[in-house]
């Protein structure tokens, strides 16, 4: 597995690297400690598994950044943002510009990795608070998720729907509803139709803001 680590400070990259260890298996570390050395990175290595993303860095505006990884990046490529902020309106911006994750870096190494395995295996981490608090004021790519959105989803689609709102990839929500696993894909394409969104980020975010789901990623690593 290859992963990119773009951070400007030496000490995080380092030990970042420490934390990442402990992943297992092999593993690639790339580093970039701007956003022009990310872009280039990602546009020379086509086989790059996931990005580990700060937002503070020189080289261009951080919006802007993430946008131009996304463009360098295979669609499928994940990008989980690292930040020293948590910043609700960050998130979420975040998340608009297709971001996969978001773990502040206050948390834990424990936390950090069981958040990486979460995203690698399809998964969505977001920080519990924000999911706690609500989401007013995200537009999750068109107009704000509502009830009426909701209708038009099957029981077993509001199931799945809130499953993905706790986080969980669509492997485990096969598990959990015994599904077939191309089953819960073709619930999830249905469920972002529905909502008015493009990825399974901004469904977990609407999810919480209907309230539909009590999100559990508080317990994650536990």
């Amino acid at each position: 597995m290859k992963i990119l680590i773009a951070d400007d400070h030496e000490l995080f990259r380092d030990g970042l690297r420490h934390v990442l260890d402990q992943l297992g298996g092999p593993l690639t570390i790339v580093e970039a400690s701007d956003f022009n050395q990310a872009v280039e990175t990602a546009e020379r290595d086509r086989d790059i598994d996931i990005v580990l993303l700060d937002l503070s860095m020189p080289g261009m505006s951080w919006n802007e950044g993430i946008q131009r990884l996304k463009d360098a990046l295979p669609e499928q490529v994940p990008i989980i943002v690292l930040s020293a902020s948590d910043d609700r309106r960050h998130v979420l911006q975040a998340v608009n510009l297709g971001a996969s994750g978001f773990i502040p870096k206050t948390s834990s190494s424990r936390v950090m990795l069981s958040a990486l395995k979460l995203v690698l295996s399809g998964g969505v981490y977001l920080p519990p608070a924000l999911l706690e608090q609500g989401t007013a004021g995200f537009d999750g790519g068109g107009p704000l998720a509502n009830e009426h959105a909701v209708s038009f989803l099957t029981p077993r689609q509001r199931e799945v729907l809130a499953l993905l709102g706790q986080g969980k990839s669509n492997k485990e929500i096969a598990r959990v509803l015994q599904l077939a696993e191309g089953t819960v894909k073709l619930h999830v394409t249905a469920i972002l139709k529905a909502l008015n969104v493009n990825n399974r980020t901004r469904a977990v975010v609407a999810a919480s803001q209907l309230g539909l789901t009590t999100p559990d990623a508080s317990q994650i690593g536990r």
